[in-house]
């Protein structure tokens, strides 16, 4: 992954979200323990506390808990709290953007529902 540095977004939540399409990948299972904010700092090039800030939130979140003395692991409700923050917030948002955007671009939801039909169908295809 290629962390953005144009301060659109912070790199500690960048490195959150990182580790969090890891969980929905299957990357990092339930019980598995991430990686420190030492080897992220080192995958990244970044602040060893930049990382343990990424990490810090995804705690506060019940994404991760702590065992002292060996690092964070993944929680077994982390995967169905991240598709949740995901769908209720990221693509909601993402949506309320669209809508305005087809608005001022005087797109009708038929053609918007035409737009996303045809990017879904796309997806799909690469993904075979």
């Amino acid at each position: 992954m290629h962390l953005l540095s144009d301060g659109t977004k912070p790199i500690y939540v960048q490195i959150a979200e990182w580790i969090e399409t890891e969980i929905l990948n299957g990357n990092f299972q339930t019980d598995d323990k991430v990686y420190s904010q030492y080897k992220l700092a080192e995958i990244f090039t970044i602040n060893p506390a930049t990382a343990a800030k990424g990490l810090t939130i995804l705690s506060d979140e019940k994404i991760l808990y702590s065992k002292r003395g060996l690092g964070k692991f993944v929680t077994p409700e982390a995967r169905q709290l991240i598709l949740d923050k995901r769908k209720n917030h990221t693509l909601k948002g993402l949506l309320d953007e669209v809508a305005i955007e087809a608005a001022r671009l005087s797109v009708g939801e038929l053609e918007l529902q035409e737009m996303l039909r045809e990017s879904i169908e796309k997806i799909e295809g690469e993904e075979q």
